[in-house]
């Protein structure tokens, strides 16, 4: 209702936490932040189409041929699940390249190994 204030309960919610040091909470924290996503990861993974990552690749800036390239390369390879723009920054990251010279690099068939390396 308006006007009513909210009863203050955080020390009671707060207990089970209390005894945390600050390390400890950002662990939790971060555990829990990967029992939110994962499910997601697995959605993803599970639910995509080759349409489906060009059209991410396309939104990331690379030209249609070269999206033609990567999720042709990255279906053959069996990485299409951890997604195609996935692909093409972990592998900028990798290799300090910027997101078009990746993206050109794996359209030519280049690099896949690093990231097969890499997803393991």
């Amino acid at each position: 209702m308006m006007g009513e204030q909210r009863v203050d309960d955080f020390a009671e919610r707060r207990q089970h936490l209390a005894h945390l040091s600050e390390d400890e909470l950002e662990q939790r924290f971060w555990v829990l932040a990967g029992q939110v996503v994962d499910p997601l990861l697995e959605l993803a993974r599970t639910h995509t189409t080759p349409s489906i990552e060009r059209s991410v690749l396309l939104r990331m800036g690379l030209d249609s041929s070269t999206t033609q390239g990567i999720v042709k390369q990255a279906l053959a390879k069996g990485l299409l699940g951890h997604g195609a723009g996935h692909c093409v920054w972990r592998y900028a990251q990798l290799k300090g390249l910027s997101i078009e010279e990746a993206g050109t690099q794996l359209a030519g068939g280049k690099g896949w190994e690093d990231l097969e390396g890499y997803f393991g």
